[in-house]
């Protein structure tokens, strides 16, 4: 049975008022109104030189997944990576706490949000871009690898996205294979970094680059290469791409899943070449290969794969209404009988 949303809503269902986009500057004036508090970042990492951008990081608790709003020092203009939806399994409910969060900071702060990225189609979480792109403006657009349209034409005929249509105003851009953009002073290149998924990129700034799923901090290693179009071979690629940028770049992870220690967001390159526990420097590609393969073979589905999927080939927007105006998430099925 598919997971229904409350139909009477929109995206947003904290308050009737979220439904309102913010259509002048980048005040999120109905949030001011609400006194929500902005989120505190659990670091404020300073740009350390003219290149690079002071990078807030927000861990988002229940995924275990780390959001970014990256800076540019010299004028303000930023961006957001990865920004995470709140959705309650077992009730359906999806509600924008975690966003409204990232919000009240842009506002607090004074940024000027120009580009909403994502890394890769996320199969562990909802991303909440379209939202944010309600809230802050809807000229800002959200942006992602080229590739994720091969990723939209494997899914939507197991999710009954059988028209294309379903697909227009998603995603606004689609960027090439190391397509350079500008935000602010700061220059910033995108890196296709496949392997975890085949749409998979990051996002180099200076000396930072923003790593999504394609590698995990040293202790934590690397993420599973088993999702369609998945690729072990294309993983080990894409790591020895990360390994080979000079010792002290900081790669932001997607997601930290610490044991015995406290979150963190990043290591340097160095840090991996030495520690990485999957793949550091001197791993041949046949034992990274067949470990990851080995590995891969024996997970279980991630928890939220089936609503995240559905909501993120769409950059954040939920499935369609049906005839009756209701909202279902649905599950594909495999069978042996037919009852």
């Amino acid at each position: 049975m598919p997971y229904v949303l409350d139909p009477t809503r929109g995206l947003s269902t904290t308050t009737p008022s979220h439904t309102a986009a913010s259509t002048s500057g980048q005040t999120s004036s109905i949030l001011l109104k609400r006194n929500v508090p902005p989120a505190e970042p659990w670091r404020r990492h300073i740009s350390p030189d003219a290149a690079t951008p002071t990078v807030f990081t927000f861990f988002e608790k229940a995924t275990s997944t780390w959001q970014y709003i990256v800076v540019d020092p010299h004028t303000s203009d930023a961006v957001v990576i990865d920004p995470v939806l709140d959705y309650d399994a077992s009730s359906g409910s999806i509600t924008t706490q975690t966003a409204d969060g990232l919000l009240s900071f842009i506002e607090h702060e004074r940024l000027t949000v120009r580009r909403i990225l994502e890394t890769h189609a996320h199969a562990d979480h909802l991303t909440a871009a379209q939202y944010l792109k309600q809230q802050l403006g809807q000229h800002i657009p959200v942006c992602i690898g080229q590739r994720i349209t091969q990723v939209q034409k494997t899914f939507a005929p197991k999710y009954g996205f059988d028209d294309p249509s379903v697909f227009d105003n998603t995603f606004d851009c689609f960027f090439k294979d190391d397509e350079e953009f500008k935000l602010g002073q700061l220059c910033c290149r995108v890196m296709h970094l496949p392997g975890h998924t085949p749409d998979h990129v990051g996002y180099l700034i200076g000396k930072a680059v923003f790593t999504g799923d394609s590698i995990f901090n040293p202790d934590v290693g690397s993420a599973r290469a088993d999702f369609p179009g998945g690729n072990a071979e294309d993983l080990y690629a894409s790591m020895q791409r990360l390994l080979s940028l000079p010792t002290a770049y900081r790669l932001f992870v997607g997601h930290d899943y610490p044991q015995d220690r406290d979150q963190t967001c990043w290591s340097t390159v160095e840090e991996q070449r030495e520690r990485n526990k999957h793949l550091k420097l001197g791993t041949d590609a046949e034992t990274f290969i067949k470990w990851r393969k080995e590995r891969d073979a024996v997970l279980g589905a991630p928890k939220l794969l089936h609503p995240s999927l559905q909501v993120n080939i769409r950059a954040g927007k939920l499935p369609p209404k049906d005839a009756q105006g209701r909202v279902f998430f649905k599950i594909p099925i495999t069978s042996e009988v037919d009852v």
